[in-house]
């Protein structure tokens, strides 16, 4: 068995192929032989669940060992392919225990095993300070292992710890043939051992006298198994160094060492022998048991001889290995040494230029210095200049002041004689309009926050404001439209003077910040509505019904209007504006400074308050005639008018939307091209609609129909048709809440007659007189003291109040 190397592996390939490979690294030319111990499992997964194997039927637990033993025939056959890569044809000795630690153990003592390589501990708890096992079953066989097998311990590949084996004394066998004078000659085998001798008859008439050593064959803890009192130690087997192995038991009738004396054949208790020749067979059986001793010194020798050249050339090759790789790594790091030094040259140039750059920049900051020195005296020179006008513009404020508020009670004594003489308000004297300043306007959109926008075009920028308790939407125009002062002011004197339901109310003007103040209304733009920006709910038909008749009252009006007719000319959904009920306002009147001095406008008696420019987002609804001749009349509005009507019919955008409607009524399609979106159609009445709105939109103005007799004898019958059918639709407003500013900031109700206190805010005058009576001088609203206690009334906002409440 010496001859070959023993290699105890486990079930995981992965952790014990480690020690495989150096085993056969470290063989040294030996056989190897694979020691695989298979541990039966005890309890049985099936199903989902385990059950103990004693509990399991015949058939399933042999069925269950099958499947054990093909998994551990997979491993047996994955390590003799690892060894097979190396060139090596191992053996292998398989065997079930309970106990994987016995079952080594067993193994060696049953096959005689002299040299083991088992593992020393799992590769993830090797380290380069290991030393000892860690793994409790190598610990195991360790200690109970027999002694004349040497163990190498593995860990990760490296060799971690060696049990060296303990060899026995030689056995030496003395073969002597003598004549004796029995029927057959009687053969001695003697083995020169330890302390003890003991015989034994063979049945070919040979006779074994073996030398026992008993401290072998103890337990561990050093005491003898009574059972056995003598059984086999490893002896030596022949010269060549090969350790035979044999169990042997001796019964009770064992000849004593004594027997060796007396002669056990006729011829030597006779005398036959004489004390000489018994003496030379004394000496030579001395000498032969020292020549056998000597051979297995000798062999022993030449085996650790031969193990120290092995390991000497292993070492050597190791050594060469790491030279070459230290060669190399002496090279790399020359190469990573000589790169270094290169960026270590570029990093110094770098320095330098960053020193030089630094010495630069340190002049320049000198520089900057002396200038921000020189930049201080002019700031605070400034900054005196800056206060001198500060102080200044206050003063022109407080005169502006102290001339509005003349102003105003110049107003208020105006009125109140014309009261005393009976004078009614013209459409040519303006009701009452507030004059605002620029802080007035700082204030209520907070130093226009650009949070406040809520629109910008080509004329100016829209800001949602808060003024004197009241929601606005103040307009800014830009300063290169402006033209014409005088005729801003013109535009702001006539729009001033408009008031219709679907108009939207201008209600102040900042000739300081040039900005027009508007009512706020809170749904914003058509165009937005009928695009469902950020994600508003659509229009009902119902909705848009009104919406169109609403439109068509405003441009009746604007047509109407005397002593001149007022025309639009830039009529699009995104002038349409809708309050809190949904009731359409017309807007944008008033950035042009001056009624045009067009001939055909004269001719016509028109005051064109608005002329734009060619825009993609307004082509489409711009007159054709005008696109020939450059001339707007009143049809032109009945042109927007028309393309809106569709729009408000199929939701489309108003490129080709005439064509389009055309093409449908013609082919009978019509009622697929009506938008989803606004419910279910009356189709009757939508066609009538789409047949006045292709009207309108003709190509010819002659051919277009007049608002009044024509558009308006179509409309006003549909709403007096749907306030009947549809009250809830059509209707809403009735129990619509009235805006915050109608209510009176004492009484909390809808005002009658509101009247602007010191303060700037519009009360009840009633409820005023009631605070005076009670001896206040501070205001309601802000608790401070009022500069004086007259009142102007506020005909602007009672003239909303009335209309509101005529639509309620």
């Amino acid at each position: 068995m010496a001859d070959i190397l023993y290699v105890a592996l486990g079930d995981n390939v992965k952790n014990s192929k480690s020690i495989l490979i150096w085993a056969l690294q470290n063989s040294g030319g030996k056989k190897i032989c694979i020691i695989h111990i298979n541990q039966p499992a005890t309890v049985i997964p099936l199903m989902g669940a385990k059950f103990p194997a004693s509990s399991m039927k015949e058939k399933e637990l042999r069925a269950y060992r099958e499947i054990e033993r093909q998994n551990k025939q997979k491993i047996l056959d994955e390590y003799c392919r690892i060894c097979g890569k190396m060139g090596v044809r191992p053996e292998v000795i398989h065997a079930d225990m309970y106990c994987i630690e016995m079952g080594i153990v067993e193994q060696i003592s049953q096959h005689g095993i002299r040299k083991l390589v088992m593992g020393a501990a799992a590769d993830k708890h090797y380290s380069k300070k290991m030393t000892d096992l860690k793994s409790k079953k190598a610990i195991y066989v360790r200690l109970r292992a027999p002694r004349s097998c040497c163990i190498q311990f593995i860990c990760k590949g490296y060799l971690i710890n060696t049990r060296e084996g303990i060899l026995d004394e030689a056995d030496v066998e003395v073969r002597s043939s003598q004549n004796t004078k029995s029927e057959s000659s009687d053969h001695f085998t003697v083995q020169c051992g330890g302390q003890n001798l003991g015989a034994s008859p063979c049945n070919s008439g040979q006779v074994s006298i073996r030398g026992e050593s008993i401290t072998e064959f103890s337990s561990l803890d050093g005491t003898e198994d009574p059972s056995t009192p003598w059984r086999r130690s490893d002896a030596l087997g022949d010269p060549d160094g090969c350790v035979e192995s044999s169990t042997r038991s001796w019964g009770s009738d064992s000849q004593s060492a004594g027997n060796l004396h007396h002669p056990s054949s006729p011829s030597v208790l006779d005398g036959s022998i004489d004390d000489t020749l018994y003496a030379k067979l004394e000496q030579a059986m001395a000498e032969a048991a020292n020549a056998r001793r000597e051979v297995f010194q000798e062999a022993e020798r030449c085996g650790k001889a031969k193990k120290d050249a092995i390991e000497a050339m292993r070492r050597a090759k190791v050594s060469e290995s790491l030279y070459a790789e230290e060669v190399k790594q002496r090279k790399e790091t020359q190469e990573d040494l000589a790169q270094e030094q290169e960026e270590h040259q570029k990093v110094i140039n770098q320095l330098n230029q960053v020193i030089e750059e630094l010495q630069n920049a340190l002049d320049k900051q000198s520089s900057h210095e002396r200038q921000i020195a020189e930049s201080d005296e002019m700031v605070k020179g400034l900054e005196l200049r800056i206060a001198s006008a500060m102080e200044l513009l206050q003063t022109y404020k407080q005169e502006r002041d102290e001339f509005q508020e003349e102003r105003d009670i110049a107003q208020k004594e105006a009125e109140e004689l014309r009261i005393k003489l009976g004078e009614a308000s013209s459409t040519k004297t303006p009701q009452f309009f507030s004059e605002l300043s620029f802080s007035e306007i700082e204030g209520a959109t907070q130093n226009l926050d650009p949070s406040l926008k809520i629109g910008e075009g080509r004329h100016g920028s829209i800001y949602k404001g808060l003024l004197r308790q009241t929601q606005v939407a103040i307009k800014l125009l830009h300063h290169q439209n402006l033209k014409d002062p005088s005729g801003l002011q013109h535009e702001v004197d006539t729009l001033r003077k408009l008031r219709h339901p679907n108009l939207v109310t201008l209600i102040g003007f900042c000739e300081e910040a040039q900005a027009l103040i508007y009512e706020y209304l809170p749904n914003g733009t058509l165009e937005d509505r009928l695009c469902c920006k950020d994600n508003t709910p659509p229009l009902s038909w119902q909705t848009r019904i009104c919406i169109a008749i609403d439109l068509c009252s405003a441009l009746i009006f604007l047509h109407s209007y005397t002593p001149v007719s007022i025309l639009h000319g830039d009529l699009t959904p995104a002038k349409v504006l809708l309050d809190a009920n949904f009731t359409s306002k017309l807007s944008d009147f008033g950035n042009r400074p001056a009624p045009s001095h067009d001939q055909s406008l004269k001719d016509n008696n028109i005051t064109l308050c608005w002329r734009t420019e060619l825009k993609g987002s307004t082509f489409a609804y711009l007159d054709p005639e005008f696109l020939l001749t450059g001339e707007l009349t009143l049809k032109s509005d009945v042109y927007s008018f028309g393309i809106i009507l569709l729009q408000l019919l199929t939701g489309r955008p108003p490129l080709g939307i005439r064509k389009e409607v055309q093409f449908a009524l013609d082919a009978g399609k019509f009622k697929a091209l009506l938008d989803p979106l606004a419910g279910d159609w009356p189709f009757e009445q939508a066609e009538q609609l789409a047949d006045l709105a292709l009207r309108c939109c003709e190509m010819y103005r002659t051919n277009r129909p007049d608002l009044m007799s024509d558009v308006w004898t179509v409309l006003e019958p549909m709403r007096v048709s749907y306030e009947v059918s549809y009250p809830s639709q059509l209707s809403y407003e009735e129990h619509s809440e009235p805006p915050s500013y109608f209510l009176c900031p004492i009484y909390q109700e809808v005002m009658h007659n509101p009247h602007v206190a010191a303060d700037g805010f519009t009360y009840e005058l009633k409820a005023l007189r009631e605070w005076f009576d009670g001896g206040h001088t501070t205001s309601p609203m802000t608790n401070l003291k009022l500069e004086h206690c007259n009142l102007l009334p506020n005909h602007a906002l009672r003239s909303a109040i009335q209309e509101w409440q005529q639509r309620h």
